[in-house]
């Protein structure tokens, strides 16, 4: 049976409060309150609503006297004043309290016992408990019974819209955070991401003040079996890049596919879960992923045969940011608990819609510097609101929408990270090539794993390299399994000089938007961006 909770120290009194329910309770609500449907593998599917993705422009952070200094303000972070947060905060709770039935989910952030949080969701969709208690920690019995007073609280009251006439509101969406009062209010979206992209949020906010590096990546661990001792390895990306996708790897030790924190005694995971995009997928191309789909899997936003109940990884009837969240368990080489030792080699992802950047760069430290400020990719279709096909975007510490404190802090802690632990930084295009995105290919990913299992074997330590002429990458020019040609762009085009007018744009582009860094970055990163 689930346990129940006393909620009124959150001003919170409902008929019913459903407290850490087992997944097989929240599938019976998810079903008969939500529409939820269970498909053949066993996963609960069920639509997020109107919003599919994430909204950027509706997050505010609080303008508080003890954090306004510290706080990266801009087209990221918006300011609200405690009033209007206040305001957003009554009308979530006075929507919680018209229901006759809510549910909390109480979990914690971060496997260091050190540093960890204890994070307390209270929702009304069953859907939303399942999710967060997939995404977190999950306490075991003992720790629940003394759970106490959380460090943190998300009221999600996402089926009630803000008051677009409130001060400071930008629509009928707002996702609001509170750092002195540790509170996340979510209204008018229903999209589960929000809540795990809240937590990510405070850790962003907590860690470097521990000298702890937040990373928007994901990680994972040679087996014994290889030799290596502690062979980490970190996949940075944003949504879209391959990040889940690659670090869910059969020879490897899953630490985790998407946040984590690089301290005194490595690196750990930040949640208990994964949240992989699910377009396309297929147990041939992602078979450890594709078997994670289960009993207790929640699926976003997919299409499924009314019938047979299988579900059609292929459409996008309903968006392209179809996801599916699942306990880091489920991956069955999964590394629990999910912490381990400091990094050998550090991989950045960048999906180049243009097509112009190698498959695999060698980076110099100067340059891990510079193209860790930069964070290029492309936005990739869906995982943002309005996006529909890939938009070159560059992306701080390919983290930027959840960073909470200025990027150069982040980048000299990772600066610090790679030195002390003599860790090599690589650059690796997931993204097209032999043209931009609508003329060239999208690289193919077992392309992509054999550049991954040659860096992880430390054949690419020493191989061959071609400086490339634009940007001054030293690209890798022999992979095996990989033909040559399609190591170096510029012959992978049909038209080098088409190759050479595309790169001298971007990397006009890639000048234009480290402009904001230049006087925190020093001489020699600057040096290490593009030379034409």
């Amino acid at each position: 049976m689930p346990v129940y909770v006393d909620l009124s120290a959150h001003e919170i009194n409902v008929p019913v409060v459903v407290r850490n329910a087992p997944p097989a309770r929240l599938y019976e609500d998810a079903v008969t309150r939500e529409q939820a449907g269970i498909v053949s593998s066993g996963a609960i599917a069920i639509r997020s609503g109107t919003k599919t993705g994430r909204s950027p422009n509706d997050k505010h952070i609080v303008y508080h006297p003890d954090s306004q200094q510290d706080v990266w303000w801009g087209p990221v972070n918006h300011p609200i004043d405690e009033h209007t947060f206040l305001l957003n905060r009554q009308r979530a709770i006075d929507y919680l309290n018209t229901r006759d039935q809510i549910y909390v989910c109480d979990g914690f952030a971060g496997w260091d016992p050190a540093c960890r949080l204890k994070i307390r969701v209270i929702c009304a969709r069953a859907y939303h408990a399942l999710f967060m208690q997939n995404m977190l920690i999950r306490p075991t019995p003992a720790e629940l019974d003394r759970f106490g007073t959380p460090d943190y609280v998300i009221y999600n009251a996402g089926q009630f819209p803000a008051n677009s006439l409130t001060a400071q509101m930008t629509s009928r969406t707002s996702i609001d955070l509170s750092l002195e009062r540790r509170e996340q209010v979510i209204l008018g979206s229903e999209y589960a991401g929000e809540m795990k992209k809240g937590v990510f949020t405070i850790m962003h906010w907590l860690l470097p003040a521990q000298g702890i590096l937040s990373m928007h990546c994901s990680a994972n661990e040679a087996t014994p079996r290889q030799g290596y001792g502690s062979d980490v390895s970190l996949f940075f990306g944003l949504s879209g890049t391959g990040k889940t996708t690659l670090s869910a790897d059969p020879a490897r030790r899953l630490i985790g596919d998407d946040e984590h924190g690089w301290g005194g005694s490595g690196v750990f995971n930040i949640e208990g879960g994964c949240y992989a995009k699910c377009i396309h997928l297929s147990a041939q191309k992602e078979p450890e992923i594709y078997d994670a789909i289960r009993f207790g899997t929640v699926l976003e936003n997919v299409v499924y045969d009314s019938a047979s109940r299988v579900v059609d990884f292929e459409s996008s009837a309903i968006t392209e940011n179809t996801r599916a969240a699942y306990p880091i368990q489920y991956i069955l080489n999964a590394q629990v608990p999910c912490v381990a030792g400091h990094p050998r080699n550090v991989i950045f992802l960048t999906c180049d819609a243009s097509g112009v950047l190698p498959p695999v760069s060698r980076l110099s430290p100067e340059q891990a510097m510079y193209h860790f400020l930069s964070g290029y990719t492309a936005r990739v279709a869906g995982t943002e609101m309005g996006v529909f096909e890939p938009q070159v975007a560059f992306s701080a510490c390919f983290s930027a929408a959840f960073l909470v404190r200025h990027p150069t802090i982040y980048a000299r802690l990772l600066a610090e990270k790679l030195k002390q632990h003599a860790a090599q930084a690589w650059l690796v295009n997931t993204g097209w090539t032999g043209g931009a995105y609508g003329q060239g290919q999208r690289i193919d990913l077992a392309v992509t794993r054999q550049i991954i299992d040659a860096i992880h074997s430390g054949a690419l330590d020493r191989v061959t390299v071609a400086r490339d002429r634009i940007f001054g990458l030293d690209a890798v020019t022999s992979v095996s399994g990989v033909p040559d040609r399609l190591l170096l762009p510029q012959q992978a085009w049909s038209d080098e000089a088409a190759w050479e007018r595309a790169a001298r744009t971007l990397a006009a582009k890639f000048r234009a938007n480290f402009r904001t860094y230049a006087e925190y970055a020093g001489a020699e990163v600057l040096a290490a961006g593009p030379i034409a």
